[in-house]
C-alpha cells in the first residue's frame, strides 16, 4: 500500500509540475543554416513542389528569455516537415525534458471545429444599407457537416441570410498560426541567451543543371552549371547559410504526419422551396491577425487555382560560385553568399564556369548477344569525353544532373542535344552520351561456328586463354562505315552472356566497366573491320604457354 501511495504521489507531483509550466514563445530567428540533401534516385528535370523526396538539416539561432523553473519553450515557424525525434536544442544549461511537434495549426476549418459548443459573435452587414448587426450565439455544428449557429432567435445555417457575414472568435487554445516545436525545459535561475535549434525536415530537394557549349571544331567545351534548390515547406529561411550535399546518405525513411492548412468549410442552407434552388457551396475563411478581430466569410463556388508562379518561382542569385568541400565520402557544396530559401520556391545559384575544356567525340556501340546476328547496319552512339582533372580545366566533383549541349555555329550557338551527367569524381572520365549518328554505322554478321573454323584458327588467341578451356566458339565480323569527311575513333563494348568471353580477336581487347572493349580507327569516308571469337569458357582457364 505504501508503495502505491508513493507512486501516486510521484505522478501527482509530475502532473503539478507540468501544469505549472508556463509558455514561452520564441518567434524571431537571428540566424539560419540550411543543408539540403538530394532525394536518392531522383530523375533529372524539374521539381514538383508537392512531391519533394529530399530532406534538409536546418539550424536556427534564437534568443530566448526563460524564467526559473519549468517552462514550455515554443519554437514557432519551424518547417512543417520537421522530424521531432531529430530536434536538438543546444545552449540551455539544464537541457530539454521533452519535445513535441504541435500539428494543430490555425486554419478556418480548425478554428470552426475548436469553437463548436462555444460562444461566438456573428456580424452581419446589409449590403444595401451598410447596417451591421451583432448576434451572439453558439456554434453547434462544425465544418464537416455544415456550420450551424444557435442564437436567441433560433437555429440557422451559415450563408442562409444572403448578407455578408463575419464571425468573431475568442483566442482558441491549442491552435498555432505556424508549425511549432515545443520543448519542456527546466532552469534553476532565469536566463536570457541565444540557443540553437537543429532538426531534420522533409520537403526539400536540389539538382544540378549544366550547359555545355561545344566549339565549332568539336575540340573544346565551355561548361556552366547551376544548383537548383527547392523547398515545399511553408517556412521561409531568410538570409541562410546554405549548403547542398552530393552522394547517398544511408538514412531510414521516417514518415512525418503532414501539417495541413485545413479543409474547405461546407455551408448548407435549407431555405423555403426545393433543395435544387440553391447549390451546395464551399466557403473559405481567412483569419485576420490576432484571432479576435474577425474572420471574413467569402462565397466561393469552387476554390480558385493558385497561380503557377506562386508555386514555382525561380530566383537567380549573384555570379559567385558554389564552393566544394569534402564531407567524409560525400561532397558538400557551400553557397558563398547568404541566400533566402523561400517557402514553396525553387531557387538557382551558380555552381561553376569553366572554359576551353579539351574534349573529343568517340563513336561507339554496346554490342549485346541479341544483336550478334543483325543483318542491317545500325547507327553508332556519340560520346563527348574529357577528364575531370585540373589539366583539363576541371578537377572538382561534378554532381549528377541534366545537360543541355549547344554547338557553335556561325554567329551563335544552337541547341544540339540534351543528355544527363552521372556523379563524376575527380580524375574520372566525364562522358556525355549524345544522340546516335547516322553518319557512322555498324553492321555485324556471324561467321561459321565451330572450334575448327578457319577464321577462328587464324585469329590470335588472347592471353590467359587455352584451347582446352574453350567449349564452343563463334566468330563474328563487325564492319564500321564512316561517311564523315574526317577519321573517327570507335569503341566496341561487348556485353557477353554469363560464362562467355572473347577468346580471339584481330585487335587488342581491353576492359572498361567490367566488359571487353575493342578500339579501332575508322578513316574518313571509309570502313574498318574487326573479327573476334566469343566462346563459353570453363571457370578455371588454363593459361597459354
Amino acid at each position: 500500500m505504501r508503495a502505491k501511495i508513493l507512486m501516486f504521489a510521484s505522478f501527482a507531483l509530475a502532473g503539478i509540475g507540468s501544469a505549472q509550466a508556463g509558455d514561452v514563445t520564441s518567434l524571431r530567428v537571428k540566424d539560419y543554416a540550411v543543408t539540403v540533401y538530394r532525394a536518392p534516385g531522383r530523375s533529372e528535370g524539374g521539381f514538383n513542389l508537392d512531391d519533394l523526396n529530399g530532406f534538409a538539416l536546418v539550424s536556427e539561432v534564437r534568443h530566448v528569455s526563460l524564467p526559473a523553473g519549468l517552462s514550455r519553450l515554443r519554437f514557432e515557424g519551424v518547417a512543417g516537415g520537421i522530424q521531432p525525434a531529430s530536434a536538438l536544442v543546444t545552449g540551455l544549461p539544464e537541457g530539454v525534458v521533452e519535445k513535441n511537434r504541435d500539428a494543430a495549426l490555425l486554419s478556418p476549418s480548425a478554428l470552426i471545429e475548436a469553437t463548436v459548443g462555444k460562444a461566438v459573435i456573428l456580424k452581419r452587414t446589409n449590403r444595401k444599407t451598410g447596417t451591421v448587426e451583432d448576434k451572439r450565439g453558439t456554434l453547434i455544428s462544425g465544418a464537416d457537416g455544415g456550420v450551424v449557429f444557435k442564437s436567441d432567435t433560433g437555429i440557422e445555417a451559415l450563408r442562409c441570410s444572403g448578407m455578408a457575414e463575419t464571425f468573431v472568435f475568442e483566442p482558441p487554445e491549442g491552435l498555432s498560426a505556424r508549425p511549432t516545436l515545443s520543448v519542456l525545459v527546466k532552469t534553476e535561475t532565469p536566463i536570457e541567451q541565444d540557443v540553437t535549434l537543429s532538426y531534420l525536415t522533409v520537403g526539400f530537394d536540389w539538382a544540378a543543371t549544366y550547359t555545355a557549349t561545344l566549339s565549332a571544331d568539336e575540340r573544346n567545351l565551355s561548361l556552366g552549371a547551376w544548383v537548383t534548390l527547392a523547398n515545399s515547406n511553408d517556412a521561409m529561411f531568410n538570409a541562410a547559410r546554405t549548403q547542398v550535399v552530393a552522394g547517398r546518405v544511408n538514412r531510414e525513411n521516417d514518415s512525418v504526419e503532414p501539417i495541413g492548412l485545413g479543409e474547405s468549410i461546407l455551408a448548407q442552407c435549407w431555405p423555403h422551396g426545393t433543395t435544387s434552388d440553391i447549390p451546395e457551396e464551399r466557403v473559405t475563411l481567412q483569419a485576420t491577425r490576432g484571432f479576435t478581430a474577425g474572420i471574413e466569410v467569402a462565397r466561393m463556388m469552387a476554390p480558385a487555382p493558385m497561380a503557377a508562379d506562386a508555386l514555382y518561382e525561380v530566383v537567380v542569385t549573384s555570379a559567385k560560385k558554389v564552393q566544394e568541400e569534402q564531407l567524409g565520402d560525400l561532397k558538400l557544396y557551400r553557397v558563398p553568399d547568404r541566400t533566402t530559401v523561400a517557402s514553396r520556391q525553387s531557387k538557382q545559384v551558380r555552381l561553376l564556369d569553366r572554359e576551353r575544356i579539351p574534349v573529343r567525340i568517340v563513336y561507339g556501340f554496346d554490342l549485346r548477344e541479341s544483336q550478334f546476328d543483325a543483318d542491317e547496319s545500325v547507327p553508332a552512339t556519340r560520346v563527348l569525353r574529357t577528364k575531370n582533372d585540373a589539366a583539363d580545366h576541371l578537377g572538382l566533383p561534378l554532381p549528377s544532373g541534366s545537360v543541355e549541349v549547344y554547338q557553335d555555329h556561325g554567329e551563335g550557338a544552337l541547341l544540339a542535344d540534351e543528355t544527363e551527367l552521372k556523379d563524376v569524381a575527380v580524375d574520372e572520365d566525364v562522358e556525355l552520351k549524345l544522340s546516335n549518328s547516322d553518319q557512322v554505322r555498324v553492321r555485324l554478321t556471324a561467321e561459321r561456328e565451330g572450334i575448327d573454323s578457319r577464321h577462328a584458327r587464324e585469329l590470335p588467341l588472347l592471353p590467359g586463354v587455352s584451347m582446352r578451356s574453350v567449349e564452343k566458339t563463334g566468330v563474328f565480323r563487325a564492319v564500321v562505315s564512316n561517311a564523315l569527311p574526317h577519321a573517327v575513333d570507335f569503341e566496341f563494348k561487348l556485353a557477353l552472356p554469363d560464362g562467355a568471353r572473347i577468346v580471339r580477336a584481330d585487335h587488342e581487347v581491353t576492359r572498361k566497366d567490367g566488359q571487353p572493349l575493342i578500339k579501332l580507327a575508322v578513316p574518313a569516308n571509309g570502313e574498318a573491320t574487326v573479327l573476334f571469337a566469343a566462346a563459353a569458357v570453363e571457370d578455371r582457364a588454363v593459361p597459354s604457354r
